[in-house]
């Protein structure tokens, strides 16, 4: 397998450098901006080499199922930032998302079309060969009976509620990323189908409620069932989970309540004082997931970031964290440096709850690490452009 190599991203340095000096608003000052210009430049430039690092273990240990969906996602950020050709290369033959597995939750489905449809969007929205498969996808688990109502409100389920099998059938926030992909597929194709499915699910009908009278229960505090990690608790994140499908729901419908239940979200989620993130680095203390948990809160971050200014600040410090092996304290290998593979769990004491927390380096842990530092550098380009 041919290894993307992070050859464009110099080139997308220099571009932003010279946009930045071009663009400045005439009879301005460049005394300020100019000292804070190297060192957003030098963050990117560090989050797209660290990126780069955890790649090549991904790789090795890779297997096409919701791991293999999750550094698909990652992957898509870097090369929208980077434009690197061996990435697009990789990810339109060998790693080609239509080659993920369906799994058996459905929320392996949900990572599966989110890889797809992100894809599809970062490079230009012309590849529909990826749209078609991710609608395929929902649509044979829609007519499974995924999507059900039985519990007294509208949900997403990781087995069809009928089905007779060896398996707990329940539903959690990981489930209901396939109201996500519905509006992605809204986006793609305006089938009013999945706009009215991803409405379900947040909004309900006449008859039951959806997630927001389930479990919203404002100031950006979610309450559900508990239960272990992701396999029965319906909130593994504590609602920060609902971050990128309240950012997607804004989008398709340009309503403000999304955007102001996921603004409250991310900021009792990053606020120390909650105790679900450490004071200092803002690390989860109780789960693991990291990847997708900085993809939630970065996701909401995009939404407003003139009301979330601090986001992309502790994504960083969590990040270095990481990285640091929590500035060489750590009681835990949080980075293996031989080969940079990286812990599932994030926190340095150990001792989370969740699914293979101890495991460096597999390709759970790999999958997160290369999906958060993927958006995470993303988002920085983002906040480059837009502030100069």
């Amino acid at each position: 397998m041919q290894k993307p190599r992070p050859a464009a991203y110099g080139i997308v340095l220099f571009v932003l450098i010279s946009s930045f000096t071009i663009n400045r608003p005439p009879g301005s000052s460049a005394a300020g901006q100019d000292q804070q210009q190297p060192i957003g430049l030098q963050l990117l430039e560090q989050t797209i080499k660290r990126t780069y690092a955890v790649n090549p273990l991904f790789y090795r240990v890779f297997n096409p199922g919701w791991e293999g969906a999750n550094g698909a996602i990652g992957n898509a950020h870097l090369f929208a930032v980077t434009h690197d050709s061996s990435l697009l290369k990789l990810y339109t033959s060998v790693l080609d998302p239509q080659k993920l597995s369906n799994g058996g939750w459905v929320d392996d489905r949900a990572w599966a079309c989110l890889a797809e449809m992100y894809w599809w969007d970062i490079t230009g929205r012309k590849n529909k060969a990826w749209v078609e498969d991710a609608k395929k996808r929902y649509l044979d688990a829609r007519a499974e009976g995924r999507l059900s109502n039985h519990e007294g409100f509208w949900s997403w389920y990781n087995w069809p509620p009928k089905w007779k099998i060896e398996d707990k059938i329940f539903t959690n926030s990981n489930m209901n990323h396939m109201a996500h992909v519905a509006c992605w597929l809204y986006e793609a194709t305006k089938e009013r189908r999945f706009y009215n499915d991803a409405m379900l699910v947040w909004n309900g009908d006449s008859k039951s409620p959806g997630i927001e009278k389930t479990y919203y229960r404002g100031d950006g505090r979610w309450e559900g069932k508990p239960g272990l990690a992701a396999f029965g608790k319906q909130l593994p994140w504590e609602g920060a989970e609902y971050g990128s499908l309240g950012a997607a729901m804004y989008r398709m419908t340009g309503d403000p309540k999304y955007k102001k239940i996921i603004v409250a979200t991310a900021k009792r989620i990053m606020d120390p004082a909650t105790g679900w993130v450490d004071p200092d680095d803002y690390y989860q203390l109780t789960m693991d997931g990291n990847g997708a948990f900085v993809h939630y809160i970065l996701d909401a971050y995009l939404t407003a970031p003139d009301e979330l200014p601090d986001i992309p600040d502790k994504i960083g410090k969590m990040l270095d964290h990481v990285w640091t092996n929590n500035h060489g304290r750590a009681k835990v290998m949080l980075h293996r440096l031989s080969d940079d593979a990286i812990r599932n769990g994030w926190n340095p004491s150990g001792g989370e709850d969740g699914y293979g927390v101890d495991q460096v380096g597999s390709v759970h842990a790999q999958s997160q690490a290369v999906r958060a530092f993927g958006v995470f550098a993303y988002v920085l380009q983002q906040k480059i452009l837009n502030r100069w």
